[in-house]
């Protein structure tokens, strides 16, 4: 027996419909692609490594954001019977994208910058500290337009992450200007560039590993199992829990299956649907995260027997 309770804003496929946040991916990319192409033609004009390395950080931060207003416009296309989740996990998928690129170029950075220390370039630092500051001032702008949403899924903060990113690669080429302005340092270019990879690495890293173990089926971060079995035992009649799985769709949907035990004459006397209702309450309101979306297959004991494979 399984069950799903309608919980209101759910698709076709009881999965609740994720915000809406085309329009700050829109005006993020918009602005994006637009310092992209005026730093690009910085960093022809004046050489420097940090600028360089910011202009290739903007172009995957472009492409990353092309790549999460798409997966954001897949993610609201309804639950079909082929596709029962909808489009939900590309948002993850997006996510993976970005995250591996950024690894890519931060690993680069990192090569280049420490191949520049020996051979510093000549870098003039008027232009740096122009192009820098546009470069600043519409970065500042998209992590304004995004800050509202970054916690909304996985999508939206690798979004905000890159654009965060990118201004901080701003603050590090206004700072590597006026320090070969004021001292005629042109190493500082390429520290610059390398602090810039040092920021990029860990965070790619990090959205690495969270978006893998969605993609993995991970249980969800916070919610843990064994309390979960535990407190499912302590409703009224049920004698076991065995393959117990949780995983996460999606941000914002979680979901979890059980088969349940129970005893043998809540067959007959009606108990099993309110054993039901008990145990979608249970993981709906009494953890830290939400499951709104559980299945259970209530049994009786004696089926046990007849399962081929036993699951903890």
């Amino acid at each position: 027996m399984s069950h799903d309770h309608d919980h209101g804003h759910a698709s076709a496929g009881g999965a609740r419909q994720p915000a809406d946040h085309r329009r700050r991916l829109a005006i993020a990319f918009g602005l994006t692609t637009t310092v992209l192409v005026a730093q690009a033609v910085g960093a022809l004009v004046t050489g420097s490594l940090a600028l360089l390395v910011d202009t290739a950080h903007m172009l995957t931060d472009a492409a990353g954001l092309a790549m999460a207003l798409v997966a954001a416009h897949l993610s609201l296309k309804p639950a079909t019977s082929r596709w029962t989740w909808g489009y939900r996990r590309a948002e993850v998928l997006g996510a993976l994208a970005q995250a591996a690129v950024l690894l890519a170029v931060g690993g680069y950075v990192l090569v280049e910058g420490v191949r520049r220390l020996a051979e510093p370039p000549e870098v003039p630092s008027t232009e740096l500290v122009v192009f820098g500051v546009i470069g600043l001032v519409a970065n500042v702008i998209a992590m304004a337009v995004l800050a509202g949403g970054r916690s909304a899924s996985f999508n939206l903060r690798a979004a905000f992450l890159e654009v965060l990113n990118d201004a901080l690669g701003s603050v590090g080429v206004i700072v590597a200007a006026v320090v070969i302005a004021t001292t005629g340092w042109q190493q500082a270019d390429a520290v610059a560039g390398l602090l810039i990879g040092a920021l990029i690495v860990p965070r790619a890293i990090r959205l690495l590993r969270e978006t893998g173990a969605v993609l993995l089926e991970s249980t969800p971060a916070g919610l843990d199992l064994d309390a979960v079995r535990e407190h499912l035992l302590g409703v009224e009649h049920v004698r076991a829990v065995h393959d117990l799985h949780a995983s996460l769709v999606a941000t914002g949907l979680p979901v979890v299956t059980a088969h349940v035990t129970v005893d043998d004459e809540c067959f007959s006397d009606g108990h099993t649907a309110r054993i039901l209702d008990q145990l979608q309450e249970c993981l709906s309101t009494h953890f830290p995260i939400s499951v709104e979306h559980s299945t259970f297959q209530i049994e009786p004991a004696s089926h046990r027997t007849h399962e081929r494979l036993g699951h903890a």
